[in-house]
C-alpha cells in the first residue's frame, strides 16, 4: 500500500447515544462530527429504542457535515469504516447499515471497526501536539461500559491482562452521582465537585479483588449505605458536604484504578502506560497518572478530550490502520453487541 498518496476513510460511530462521522487522510483528522443526543437526560440513563430513533435522524446530516468539512467530495473516498460492536444492538444496526449501503453505492471497500480498539488506537492518530506509544505498552480503558488493563503489543495484538468483575467505572461514577441526587450523566460532576473537596474527608472501603480485575459493586453499595445513614441523622448532609463526599468518592475509585495499574507495570515491566475512553477525560485520573512520571518512572499518553468520548475519529483511525492492511470486511458482517477489545 502505498503511503504518501491521499487516503481519505470516512469514520461512522453509532454505539451508544452519540451519532458521528469523521474524515481522516493518512491518518490526520480532517473531519470529526458529534451530534449528542440530549433526549435521554430526563430518563437519567440511555434508552435504547430512542437512541436507534434518533441515529435515523442524525447519521445523513453528519455524514454530509463531516464530509463537508473535510472539504472533499465522498467519490474521494477511499474506504468505509463503522463500529461493528460492542454497544446497542439498535444503535449499531443504523452505522452498520447505512455504512454497508454508502460502501455499496461508492463502490469501495467496507472496514468493520472494534469500538474498544478504537478508543485505544486514538492514540494513534496524527497529530504533532501528541505523541504516539511505542510498543508494547499498557492501556487503561475506562468507560461506562468497560474498566480493562490491555496489553497492547501491535495495532491489532492487544490482550487482556485485567477487567472488571461486575460495575465498570463509569457506571460506578455514575450510580453514586445518582445517590447524590445529581442529574445524568453524574460522572463529570462528580469530578466537578470533587475538585473543591476533601478526598479524605470521607473513608469509603476499596474491594479486595485478586490479580488485576476490578469489582466497584460493593463500593457503590458502601457509598449508597452511607449516604442512607448520614442523611437519616442529618437531612442536609448531601447538600453540605457535596464537594467533600465527591472528592472522596473519586480518591477512592482512582485508587483502586491506579493500585492494579502499579500491579500491571510491576508484573509486565511495561512502563508505557496510556489512558483511554470516556472516563480518561476525569481531571484527577489525568493528573494521578502524569504525576506518575516523576514519581514512578512511567511515560504516560494522555488523549486530547475530543477522543475520549464516543466520536468517530477514533473510529476513521482504526479504518486507515486497516485500510494499509487490506484488512476489509465483506458486506454480510453484522453488528455485534459484545465484543472483546481483542477481536476485530
Amino acid at each position: 500500500m502505498i503511503k504518501n498518496k491521499p487516503i481519505y476513510i470516512l469514520g461512522i460511530e453509532s454505539s451508544c447515544d452519540d451519532t458521528s462521522a469523521s474524515v481522516i487522510c493518512n491518518g490526520k483528522i480532517l473531519s470529526n462530527v458529534v451530534a449528542n443526543q440530549e433526549i435521554h437526560t430526563k430518563y437519567g440513563g440511555v434508552v435504547p429504542e430512542l437512541a436507534s430513533r434518533a441515529h435515523q435522524q442524525n447519521i445523513v446530516p453528519v455524514i454530509q457535515q463531516a464530509i463537508h468539512q473535510a472539504n472533499i467530495d465522498k467519490k474521494d473516498l477511499n474506504a468505509i469504516a463503522f463500529t461493528r460492536g460492542p454497544g446497542l444492538m439498535g444503535s449499531l444496526l443504523v452505522g452498520t447499515s447505512f455504512a454497508k449501503s454508502l460502501s455499496l453505492a461508492l463502490d469501495i471497500p467496507l472496514i468493520a471497526v472494534n469500538h474498544m480498539q478504537g478508543h485505544v488506537l486514538a492514540h494513534f492518530i496524527e497529530d504533532e501536539n501528541h505523541k504516539k506509544p511505542p510498543f508494547p505498552f499498557l492501556c487503561l480503558t475506562i468507560s461506562g461500559g468497560h474498566t480493562q488493563i490491555v496489553k497492547i503489543s501491535s495495532h491489532f495484538k492487544m490482550e487482556v491482562l485485567g477487567e472488571t468483575l461486575d460495575d465498570a467505572v463509569g457506571e460506578a461514577y455514575d450510580k453514586s452521582a445518582k445517590i447524590l441526587g445529581l442529574p445524568y450523566p453524574g460522572g463529570p460532576l462528580v469530578d466537578k465537585y470533587a475538585r473543591l473537596g476533601n478526598p479524605k474527608a470521607f473513608k469509603f472501603t476499596k474491594p479486595r479483588v485478586d490479580g488485576l480485575n476490578f469489582s466497584f459493586s460493593g463500593l457503590k453499595t458502601g457509598i449508597l449505605y452511607f449516604i442512607q445513614k448520614q442523611v437519616k441523622e442529618n437531612p442536609n448532609f448531601i447538600e453540605e458536604n457535596l464537594n467533600d463526599v465527591c472528592a472522596s468518592i473519586q480518591y477512592t475509585i482512582v485508587e483502586i484504578l491506579f493500585d492494579k495499574l502499579k500491579l500491571a507495570v510491576k508484573q509486565t515491566g511495561i512502563k508505557h502506560i496510556a489512558i483511554a475512553g470516556g472516563v480518561s477525560a476525569n481531571s484527577e485520573i489525568r493528573k494521578v497518572l502524569k504525576e506518575s512520571e516523576a514519581k514512578l518512572g512511567w511515560t504516560t499518553y494522555i488523549p486530547k478530550f475530543e477522543y475520549t468520548t464516543d466520536n468517530a475519529g477514533m473510529i476513521a483511525i482504526v479504518g486507515y490502520l486497516k485500510y494499509l492492511e487490506e484488512d476489509f470486511s465483506k458486506e454480510t458482517i453484522s453488528a455485534t453487541a459484545r465484543l472483546k477489545v481483542s477481536e476485530s
